[in-house]
């Protein structure tokens, strides 16, 4: 890869994505011209546009050519893409064609976790608020999967940091990119199966994941991974519940607080306050403050920034909150997540009808979980499903909401334009309390500001 004092200018492929955003951002901190191409405008695209950086929305060669002409130079440019972007996308191929250096998001990344101690955050679950934690406990520089609630973004900048937060993606093995100092790995359930086949190749992954880190990996209790460390690298259990290296104890949900005693290996953290109160944040927070005492934090730091932490924008998000209607959107989009979201909902909420709403992400996930989707999604009092969020991917014949809803026995498959009014009309008819959750990964949170209005009121 080319030296970044030799490249003046950074295109994205897929700019709109979380990652690719914020790796935008960095780059334009950095001095560089910075352009991109995403498929439809959204509420973080008009943000980069704010932050002057040029988009295009038009899959078109000719387009690139007129408005990017700055950028038609493969000496003086980097093509950073991600996986979203299809392989016949016509701006693509042009670049390629015509030799431009291109490398995917997760090998610059790779570069510049190299460039200070890495703290970084694996698994399948949790990746976002943990790495997003990490970096609020230790105002670190940071690459986050989702927008933090406290800064209103999801690229942290401290020049005085000798750390950088980076959240660890297993899909397309994008992690075996990155240089971790000390690692988190939340689980291993399996997910992206149209990459890696089987589960067992899934765990896999992770394990040479391990291989790669050089300080300390903090490991969830009880998941199915066998790591493989270098020759001093410690390994440490952590636990929401259960005795561990790191794990929470003495619990008290109280007047919607949670408050718990932190456990470590040399000492205790009394009277930690959970700046968000959901059940599956204690797990999260226990997780993120074993790291932050690794590299040195005091006590009393850890447990001023835990009670201030603020969450990241679609991680149980609470928009509306009356004596008729609480109404929460989350990104869970795995089975595995979608039941500790419900979970955690049925903790607060223990009195309160629940209708959750979920649109499935991707054809070939709802194929290959569609058991585990039936399963959690048949524990809603009332369930709404929308059409399945494409993403990347053609649909496959038979994967359809429809099939969910079959093998669910109940429940409705709504279009995304009438949902809204539909989810007014079940509060207004029934005859108990209600907790609405919206759930998953692709475009369901542009609904987010029309379903809070009209529950709102």
């Amino acid at each position: 890869m080319a030296q970044l004092q030799d490249i003046q200018n950074i295109f994205f492929l897929g700019v709109g994505g979380i990652g690719m955003s914020a790796l935008a951002r960095y780059y334009r901190h950095c001095g560089k011209n910075v352009g991109g191409y995403d498929r439809t405008p959204s509420a973080l695209t008009k943000e980069l546009e704010k932050e002057g950086i040029m988009i295009t929305y038009d899959d078109d060669a000719n387009v690139f050519n007129s408005r990017f002409s700055l950028f038609n130079s493969p000496e003086k440019t980097l093509v950073v893409r991600t996986p979203a972007v299809p392989a016949d996308s016509i701006i693509y191929t042009y670049l390629r064609e015509r030799g431009f250096e291109i490398h995917k998001r997760a090998e610059v990344l790779g570069m510049i976790s190299r460039e200070k101690k890495a703290l970084c955050v694996a698994g399948t679950h949790g990746k976002t608020t943990t790495s997003t934690m990490i970096a609020h406990l230790m105002q670190s520089n940071a690459f986050l999967g989702g927008i933090s609630m406290n800064y209103g973004t999801n690229l942290l900048l401290n020049k005085d940091s000798e750390y950088v937060t980076v959240e660890a993606d297993e899909y397309d093995r994008s992690f075996h990119h990155l240089a971790p100092y000390i690692s988190v790995v939340t689980s291993v359930d399996a997910d992206h199966l149209d990459i890696y086949g089987t589960p067992e190749a899934y765990r896999d992954a992770f394990a040479h994941y391990t291989s790669l880190i050089t300080g300390a990996l903090v490991m969830k209790k009880g998941i199915a991974l066998q790591p493989r460390l270098q020759t001093g690298v410690k390994c440490y259990t952590y636990s929401a519940t259960g005795h561990a290296d790191f794990y929470a104890d003495n619990i008290r949900i109280s007047d919607g607080q949670i408050s718990f005693d932190y456990q470590m290996p040399d000492g205790m953290i009394e009277n930690v306050r959970l700046g968000v109160p959901v059940w599956v944040n204690i797990e999260n927070a226990v997780a993120a403050m074993a790291v932050a005492h690794l590299c040195g934090e005091k006590d009393d730091a850890i447990r001023e920034a835990i009670a201030s932490f603020r969450g990241v924008q679609r991680r149980f998000n609470i928009h509306v909150n009356t004596p008729k209607v609480v109404y929460i959107d989350d990104y869970a989009h795995h089975p595995d997540e979608i039941a500790t979201s419900i979970d955690s909902v049925r903790r607060l909420y223990p009195s309160r009808k629940m209708i959750g709403v979920f649109q499935p992400h991707l054809y070939t996930r709802t194929r290959d979980f569609a058991d585990g989707f039936v399963r959690v999604l048949s524990t809603l009092d009332e369930c709404i499903l929308l059409p399945i969020y494409p993403a990347r991917e053609l649909p496959i014949p038979g994967v359809t909401s429809d099939m969910l809803l079959g093998k669910i026995g109940r429940g409705t498959l709504i279009e995304k334009a009438d949902l809204a009014k539909e989810l007014k009309s079940r509060v207004e008819q029934s005859d108990k309390p209600v907790v609405i959750m919206t759930i998953g990964a692709g475009d369901i949170d542009r609904l987010v500001p029309e379903i809070t209005e009209i529950l709102g009121k």
